[in-house]
């Protein structure tokens, strides 16, 4: 799984096991062992596919050395490395382990002085890349720069990337992950070679929360797989949430209406509490992905009014963290749509 920002909780740098993406990972494993590494490569999928492991995973094996050894085979040795896997005792992985490699700069939005996340990656941080890319790398080696994600870059941060990935430094691999990357410069998207992760089976899903989170119960993980919708990312950040719990109060919203806003308040109470905080982000993720089910099995005719509602229930669950909206009266709101969403749609009547 993942040490993705966004993807999923951060796991240790010492095992980064991968999933389910073994034709991503060839690709690029391909490029390295025929001397054509591209400089740049773009990593897209859904969130919490696993698409920040694999850029760690890229970034270790290349720090690493990538099986580059002169034997009785060659260039690597007897056997051209099957995989991007390292051994942890390597001196590359236990230094990235540690978050002290020289050789590795990773882009991600960082906490301000009120220990929250920034809204996006400012240019003054990818500028300070630029000390970075001017020196020559140790021993010969690579350098390495992750962005987690890509599309957390303002204007002005996306242009000075673009500078730096139209005239890359030799041997410097950078690696951008992407949740949207329709978001991301044409420009920016042109100069990557991209690999895209689709959502992985169910039993891929079940071997990587059972790897990374041995300690939950097995009918947890069983309850959660469903709920992944291929992404062990979003599994995790669900993971003893009682998501069941919220999607039975969505069912009851959208099937009755609410039509006194009882369950609407009840839902407000529970969900603003402090201690609530991961329900009511588990809430916000929720709420549009029912509208967009909803919108997609109504009758054609109410089809507009549906998007509507998904329109808007998605920008206030969108805006309510970063905005620091009241979650008593963000709850309600979106509560509320749901409710009026079930008028008129066909498979609710």
């Amino acid at each position: 799984m993942s040490a993705e920002s966004e993807d999923a909780p951060a796991t240790p740098l010492t095992t980064l096991h991968l999933f389910g993406h073994g034709p991503a990972e060839r690709s690029f494993l391909e490029a390295w062992t025929a001397g054509r590494l591209h400089h740049a490569w773009l990593l897209t999928g859904p969130r919490g596919v696993g698409k920040a492991t694999l850029a760690y995973r890229m970034a270790r094996f290349v720090l690493a050395g990538g099986g580059m050894e002169e034997g009785a085979g060659g260039l690597f040795g007897s056997v051209a490395p099957a995989n991007l896997d390292v051994d942890p005792e390597n001196h590359a992985a236990r230094l990235m382990a540690a978050g002290s490699h020289p050789g590795l700069k990773v882009l991600e939005r960082l906490e301000n002085d009120k220990g929250k996340l920034a809204k996006e990656i400012s240019v003054d941080q990818v500028r300070a890349l630029i000390p970075f890319l001017g020196t020559t790398p140790a021993d010969g080696g690579w350098r390495v720069v992750i962005v987690d994600a890509a599309d957390d870059m303002n204007r002005a941060a996306a242009n000075a990337l673009l500078k730096m990935l139209e005239e890359p430094p030799v041997r410097t691999l950078f690696v951008l992950v992407s949740h949207a990357p329709g978001r991301l410069l044409p420009t920016i998207r042109s100069r990557c070679r991209r690999l895209v992760l689709a959502p992985l089976e169910p039993a891929s899903v079940h071997a990587a929360l059972r790897s990374v989170r041995p300690d939950l119960a097995t009918a947890e993980i069983e309850r959660l797989v469903p709920i992944a919708q291929g992404c062990p990312g979003r599994a995790l950040r669900f993971a003893g949430l009682d998501i069941e719990g919220l999607e039975s109060a969505l069912d009851m919203l959208a099937r009755t209406g609410d039509p006194d806003g009882a369950l609407a308040l009840n839902l407000a109470a529970t969900l603003s509490a402090a201690a609530a905080q991961p329900r009511y982000e588990a809430f916000l993720e929720l709420v549009p992905e029912r509208l967009a089910t909803m919108a997609e099995e109504a009758d054609p005719a109410d089809l507009a009014r549906l998007v509507s509602l998904w329109e808007k229930a998605r920008d206030l669950a969108g805006a309510a963290v970063p905005l620091a909206l009241d979650p008593r009266s963000v709850v309600f709101e979106l509560s509320r749509i749901v409710a009026s969403a079930s008028v008129r749609t066909s498979n609710l009547v």
